[in-house]
């Protein structure tokens, strides 16, 4: 254990957009008491796709209030921002101003050119709104898309900042600008394993001395009329039911597929002496990350490897016995969940010396690049408390050998480790723990 003030990382702020509401309260009761977040969509066309259902995070619309307590500069230039963001680059930086705002971040406090921003994010699709007016020019007399009218009389039909709405280092670049963050500042693109890669950036970059404090988050969204195509075209996607809200069952022996969800997740990270000269609250303490890529090419086991490259990166030296929980990708899908269990059973041994393992996609399944921090908060506000239940696990799959979190009245323990892997094999995962002076 780390005992210079300067090497160790605490996490004084967190911020959330989620399928269960937009604070960390209803985030945590949903999970406790078993409720869903997937619906019938309205983000997309319905009876048009392979699904209809997911889990929209309908709470957040984008207005102004739901970014929280501003002052209003700030307030203004984000109204003002709001044409070149598109809406997963809207919830990021919406939880990060609420992280800002739960750290106390002041521009006394803070010094911005040592204070700045790590945003984990994925591939960004265009609307098709955007090539419509284009598109339409260059029609012909028959209706039909004529490719040599578009340099001369399509492209003028587009919105020429279309660009900035859909990079996906915008997240990162809006919120050091609204907040004149001057330190370093990093842009991780790696799907779901994104958040965990943003936290270890993170991590690795105040214990360099590279900054005193930094914003860090992860926004993701796979609703989207583009992007939900993709998805069902190319992963195992839960079979659409009439009780929706049972579609999604991590580890469970009958699942069939992952659900798409959107949602954000942003946390204040400080090495603790910047953290205790401002007497700031402290409510974790990042001790340890992983990452990991294992391709298809090293064979069928690829995950499991991945995973266990990562879950064993993460505990470094502390012993697995002393790990409080586990929170597990959990996707859904047959491949990715046996993977995982295997992975667990070979660093923790078998289910019955396993610390418990729990997974929030039973409740909103898989919030692509956000869904990796949104998991970490909630085991993070979970610690010194009873741990929130695997939703929809009610037989567990027998090549999933794992200590599942079935029932309530299990402790979380004083730490955790979180996982996340990509279809492609990369992983991440974060150790996180009860701070103690």
């Amino acid at each position: 254990m780390h005992t210079d003030p300067s090497q160790r990382i605490v996490i004084t702020g967190l911020g959330v957009v989620t399928p269960l509401g937009n604070d960390i309260e209803p985030l945590l009761s949903g999970l406790r008491e078993g409720r869903s977040g997937i619906r019938t969509l309205t983000r997309v066309p319905l009876g048009v796709l392979p699904v209809n259902h997911g889990a929209e995070a309908a709470e957040f619309t984008g207005h102004i209030d739901d970014y929280g307590p501003l002052d209003k500069t700030v307030k203004r230039n984000i109204r003002k921002g709001s044409k070149v963001m598109c809406r997963e680059i809207e919830m990021g930086v919406a939880v990060a101003q609420r992280a800002m705002a739960d750290a106390g971040f002041t521009h006394e406090a803070f010094d911005r050119d040592r204070t700045g921003v790590v945003y984990g994010c994925d591939y960004i699709m265009s609307l098709p709104d955007e090539y419509a007016a284009g598109m339409k020019a260059c029609l012909d007399g028959e209706g039909q898309f004529s490719f040599t009218r578009w340099g001369e009389q399509g492209l003028p039909k587009v919105n020429p900042l279309w660009l900035l709405k859909y990079l996906p280092n915008m997240p990162a670049s809006h919120i050091a600008i609204y907040n004149d963050l001057r330190g370093a500042n990093n842009s991780i693109t790696v799907r779901e394993a994104s958040a965990g890669n943003a936290i270890g950036e993170a991590y690795s970059t105040l214990r360099r001395g590279h900054a005193d404090a930094l914003v860090v988050g992860s926004t993701g969204s796979r609703i989207h009329p583009l992007r939900t195509l993709h998805a069902s075209m190319q992963e195992s996607l839960a079979s659409d039911r009439d009780d929706c809200e049972s579609m999604s069952r991590p580890f469970n022996r009958d699942r069939d597929g992952g659900v798409l969800g959107e949602g954000a997740g942003a946390m204040m990270l400080e090495t603790l002496a910047h953290a205790e000269k401002r007497g700031a609250k402290i409510l974790g303490e990042v001790v340890g990350y992983g990452s990991s890529a294992v391709g298809p090419a090293a064979g069928d086991d690829y995950l499991k490897t991945a995973i266990v490259n990562v879950l064993r990166a993460a505990l470094g030296t502390t012993s697995p016995n002393q790990i409080g929980h586990i929170n597990a990708h959990g996707l859904g899908t047959p491949q990715s969940d046996a993977g995982e269990a295997a992975a667990i059973a070979q660093v923790f041994g078998d289910a019955s010396s396993q610390p418990p393992v729990t997974t929030v996609k039973g409740h909103f399944g898989n919030l692509g690049a956000g869904g990796g921090m949104v998991e970490a908060i909630a085991s993070l506000c979970s610690l010194g408390d009873d741990l929130f239940p695997i939703r929809n696990l009610t037989d567990l799959d027998s090549n999933c050998p794992i200590n599942a979190v079935t029932g309530s009245g299990i402790p979380s323990g004083d730490s955790f480790i979180s996982v996340n892997v990509t279809p492609q094999g990369q992983a991440s995962s974060v150790h996180i723990r009860r701070f103690a002076a």
